[in-house]
């Protein structure tokens, strides 16, 4: 680190223990936002602010400003019908408890800065710390608590919440994600009414589905893109989780975070310490769009693995060729991947099986030896084929999961979950089962088989970790009988811990979160992932809907997104191929078909738009996004657009969404630019005869943010190839004064 670097770090110390010199305040800040609280010792930690950067005299005067002045982490029992975010059973049976300050400690390390707050029940010997981390390049905070007993016995935890917020009433509304498999990040929009607001999940071991672990807080009504003050908070956690918004008759609206307490009691014994997963938290004056960039830099920068190296363009096999995999045929769609300029190319499921046979989804699941049916020469001809063609190779694995029909299953009756003494429900195709990560040995398992597979072949550059399971008939076959409730919790704790090992083995690996499609999309799975799966829907319409919903937390970087096959496999949409080019082109750009079945228009487009995706992909990987016309709007568009964060640069994506005779469309602003730069627009992935009419024509920043451009609503192209849903992706550069 330099010196200014040094220096920008001990002023961050300085500013962080000024205020415990003056006994009770803790001002915690990033950059541009404060999150001030108050400690007196021997009292319960207060909430007084949390909004945008604020200095000591506004401090001061915040009491009389009206700031709210609310529990920050209250225990159950001294006013039961209070929102609390922890209850325990003490070991004599108390339910009751009430935290008090004990210390605040300071601890800066590692490019962050700790802030521990201390507390403890004032009756019984059980700790509370309020932990806040914070980073000095990033607008996001984290919070979490940890917790520790010391008394006689155990303690049981019925509820532990990550966090609680208090939220002062008004015209707030609240923007969250549903959906299903396929159908994954639907965006809600809703104003807090009276009563609970709750969004979970008690999957079991996928959990953004059905729902998403986050939500915005729009505190001027209606949520906005570029306006208005916004709360952003992200829970960190593979596992169940439940959000709630408590609103009764007093002044706040309370959100509560935390991992979901259903059937999840845990006993917590003496000298045990229980940590809660983080919520990633920030607050922006500038609407969703501020908040949605905020995460995106805090989650390149500090949580993503690899988040600051550029994602290659891959080809998926899965679409292409399902289970039917063979050498010549992988051989000949890794060249055919070559030409269409595609840098890695991943082998999906069905390449293993040995006693039993990969040839559909209900059998030989946990045995990782290569079918040598399939592929006589193994894995390692593939790969040395693949790197003769010029491309790297990567491998689909589901480590968590056997299939009763296999010898994993056979050799470990005990080693996959269900519940004592009753009979297995088994998942997808009637056959998968969970194994059982509470338990060490089946860890071991785990890590043992990944390592393995990536040894034997080495050249194995890439990992798509598939997860196609839910827990059913709960139970633990490891787990003591008065600890099943452990279950939930445990597994995932054990499925941290088989990332981590995975991960120090193999630093360099670039990995796919993959969950049936989009059940992985979290933070507290992508620490130790590359990119996540965003829907096993690859239907170009409705992955507009699905990843604009998904960037509302998520950075392009990460988020698959492939061109497939017309008619689409999920919807049976047929899709002209510049659409299903130009959505896939707005993420991390790859392709899910059989490129031998392509046509020469879709072949030429796909290589079209991979060769202009590798000149701009640092723009859209790494630059600041800029929702600009919503699809949930109706009104026959969805636009975007990233731009560089020098400003030099930008990538702009405009889509139409519906077609009706004389419909007339909204002209788009842009925005993000330097209002006085100057900036050529090229169009990406062009298949019209004529160029548009501002092909190469030069704008200010100014200009393209106050008026925008008028895009042409159909392709120029013969009336063969015209289709009703047109696309346009745009290319804008800064010309610098020679």
């Amino acid at each position: 680190m330099n010196i200014r670097g040094k220096l920008s770090v001990l002023l961050l110390v300085f500013i962080y223990h000024m205020p415990y010199i003056y006994g009770k305040t803790v001002h915690i800040c990033t950059p541009s936002t404060s999150l001030v609280l108050e400690a007196k010792k021997g009292e319960e930690l207060k909430y007084v602010y949390y909004g945008t950067r604020i200095g000591d005299t506004d401090i001061q005067g915040l009491g009389p400003a009206g700031s709210p002045y609310a529990c920050a982490y209250a225990g159950y029992g001294k006013y039961p019908d209070e929102v609390t975010p922890l209850s325990v059973i003490h070991s004599d049976g108390n339910m009751t408890t009430r935290l008090v300050v004990r210390d605040v400690e300071v601890d800066n390390a590692g490019g962050s800065v700790l802030t521990r707050i201390k507390t403890s029940d004032d009756v019984y010997p059980f700790d509370v710390d309020v932990c806040y981390r914070t980073y000095e390049d990033s607008d996001v905070l984290e919070t979490w608590t940890e917790i520790t007993s010391r008394e006689k016995g155990y303690v049981t935890l019925t509820r532990y919440d990550s966090a609680c917020i208090p939220i002062h009433i008004g015209n707030v509304w609240v923007c969250h994600m549903s959906g299903g498999w396929a159908n994954e990040a639907r965006i809600v929009e809703e104003p807090l009414q009276p009563g609970v607001l709750t969004v979970r999940n008690k999957e079991g071991i996928r959990n953004s589905q059905t729902s998403r672990a986050e939500m915005m807080f729009s505190l001027d009504g209606k949520p906005q893109e570029e306006n208005g003050a916004t709360i952003g908070a992200a829970l960190c956690y593979s596992g169940n989780y439940a959000l709630d918004v408590d609103t009764y008759t007093g002044r706040y609206h309370y959100f509560r975070a935390g991992i979901n307490p259903d059937n999840s009691s845990y006993r917590l014994d003496s000298g045990r310490r229980f940590v809660t997963p983080p919520v990633a938290m920030t607050f922006s004056m500038d609407g969703k769009g501020g908040v949605s960039r905020n995460f995106h830099r805090w989650g390149r920068n500090h949580v993503l693995c690899h988040g600051n190296s550029p994602r290659k363009v891959l080809l998926n096999s899965w679409e292409g060729v399902y289970f039917d995999i063979n050498e010549p045929g992988i051989v000949s769609m890794m060249n055919d991947a070559a030409s269409l300029g595609v840098e890695l190319f991943v082998l999906d499921d069905g390449w293993f099986g040995g006693k039993y046979q990969r040839s559909d989804d209900t059998k030989a699941l946990g045995d990782w030896v290569t079918d040598r049916h399939k592929l006589p020469n193994g894995l390692k001809a593939l790969i040395d084929s693949a790197h003769a063609s010029g491309i790297g190779f990567g491998l689909w694995i589901e480590p968590e999961m056997a299939d009763i029909s296999s010898e994993l299953y056979e050799k470990h009756p005990d080693w996959i979950i269900k519940a004592p003494g009753r009979a297995i429900v088994p998942g997808r195709g009637g056959a998968q089962v969970v194994l059982d990560f509470s338990n060490p040995r089946v860890r071991d398992y785990a890590v043992g088989a990944v390592d393995r597979i990536i040894r034997e072949n080495p050249g194995i550059e890439y990992i798509k970790w598939d997860s196609n399971s839910g827990i059913y008939m709960h139970g633990s076959q490891y787990l003591a009988r008065d600890r099943q409730s452990h279950l939930y919790i445990d597994w995932h704790n054990g499925f941290r811990e088989v990332l981590e090992r995975v991960r120090e083995k193999h630093p360099d690996i670039v990995m796919q979160a993959c969950g049936g499609g989009g059940g992985r999309v979290n933070w507290g799975v992508l620490k130790y992932f590359d990119e996540f799966w965003t829907s096993d829907n690859t239907d170009a319409l409705q992955r507009v809907y699905m990843q604009w919903g998904t960037s509302h937390f998520y950075p392009a970087i990460a988020m698959g997104a492939h061109i497939s096959a017309s008619p689409n496999h999920q919807t049976c949409r047929s899709m002209p191929i510049k659409y299903r080019a130009d959505v896939a082109m707005s993420g991390r750009l790859g392709i899910e078909l059989q490129p031998d079945k392509m046509t020469e228009e879709e072949y030429a487009v796909c290589r079209n738009a991979v060769k202009d995706y590798r000149d701009v992909r640092e723009v859209i990987q790494f630059g600041d996004l800029y929702r600009l016309k919503s699809p949930y709007d109706r009104q026959g568009i969805a636009s975007l657009m990233y731009v560089s964060p020098g400003k030099d640069e930008a990538v702009f994506f405009w889509y139409r969404t519906e077609v009706f005779a004389g419909q007339i469309l909204p002209v788009v602003r842009m925005a993000g630019l330097e209002a006085d730069g100057m900036y050529t627009v090229t169009e990406l992935n062009r298949i019209d005869d004529t160029a548009l009419p501002f092909e190469g024509k030069s704008y200010s920043g100014s200009f393209l943010m106050n008026n925008g451009l008028d895009i042409p609503y159909r392709h120029d192209v013969e009336a063969s190839r015209k289709n009703e849903l047109s696309s346009r992706v745009l290319h804008l550069k800064k010309i610098h004064a020679k």
